[in-house]
């Protein structure tokens, strides 16, 4: 049976680095690993799924690595980057009060720092502190915490489901911009781990592929515990950083503009990431789980389903 004595490790490589899962929402700096969960036979196992994972993650970054440098005339320009201050700097007098209830339920509510800080990958590759308020408990470094987060594997404060679920806890981000270090709209900045390029923009706020995975916690919720890590990093992270890569290379101030909106008012477009997880590459990924043959739901199938839910849920 699979299930036996010995935990994967599915190690893969993305321009050389290892890449890691954890999403780090504990407030602490956390550890670099990236393990699967699930529980194999032999070692000859352990590498199959490696390399099989490494080959479909190859696959994907291979073109869009191709594509990284090709940004619009608008994203390039000057006038985005003043579209941002202008953005930032009119919202102070909203953005601050908020700032300032928020900053108090989340340091009267909880132990631990008010704001999570964590080193992301920046334009050009330059490393910058992110800011986000926090919303998961402080625990012992020791701890052991899931790779890939879900809705079913972590452990809130009391106000952290309310701040993630309207995006609250990004509201620090305004600080990143307002420094230089971020966009409004762009790509979502990773981890040194994660990150299989240099990003030739601004990371940002929000942007193509944060709108359409907006819910990626309920979206993986219902995926195998021994599926997850690997279907995410050989799925789901390439698919991400391609809907990035593309959208930069064809951004105008319109289609920014949409995104904003579409973020403000919680549009999360999760009819087209069903489309696009039924549609979703997985070449390369094999499941965890014995028997999987007959019967087995793909995880892009329970994904597609769980926004499915989702969306009815926010309809009703």
């Amino acid at each position: 049976m699979w299930r036996e004595s010995v935990t994967a490790r599915v190690e893969h490589s993305y321009g050389g680095h290892n890449v890691n899962s954890d999403p780090g929402f504990s407030g602490i700096p956390e550890g670099s690993h990236f393990s699967t969960g699930a529980q194999i036979q032999s070692g000859e196992t352990t590498r199959a799924i490696r390399c099989t994972v490494q080959q479909n993650v190859t696959f994907i970054n291979a073109a869009t690595h191709h594509k990284a440098e090709s940004l619009s005339s608008w994203s390039r320009s000057g006038a985005k980057r003043a579209f941002d201050l202008a953005c930032v700097l009119g919202t102070l007098p909203i953005s601050v009060p908020l700032f300032v209830v928020i900053g108090l339920a989340v340091r009267l509510s909880s132990r631990g720092p008010v704001l999570f800080r964590q080193e992301r990958m920046g334009r050009y590759g330059k490393k910058f502190t992110i800011l986000k308020f926090r919303t998961m408990p402080v625990h012992d470094s020791s701890t052991d915490r899931p790779a890939v987060t879900t809705n079913e594997n972590q452990e809130f404060t009391p106000i952290g489901p309310f701040l993630r679920r309207f995006k609250f806890d990004e509201l620090p981000q305004l600080i990143n911009v307002l420094c230089g270090e971020m966009s409004l709209v762009g790509p979502r900045p990773k981890m040194p781990q994660h990150q299989s390029f240099h990003l030739h923009s601004r990371p940002g706020i929000t942007g193509h592929a944060t709108v359409l995975f907006a819910q990626e916690e309920d979206a993986l919720s219902r995926i195998p515990v021994e599926d997850l890590d690997a279907y995410y990093h050989s799925v789901i992270l390439p698919l991400k950083q391609r809907l990035d890569v593309e959208y930069m290379a064809k951004a105008t101030f319109a289609s920014d503009f949409m995104l904003l909106v579409d973020s403000v008012l919680r549009n999360w477009r999760n009819w087209e990431l069903m489309q696009l997880l039924s549609e979703s590459p997985q070449r390369g990924w094999q499941p965890a789980s014995e028997g999987a043959s007959e019967g087995y739901a793909a995880p892009s199938v329970l994904a597609a389903q769980s926004v499915a839910m989702s969306a009815r849920r926010q309809n009703d």
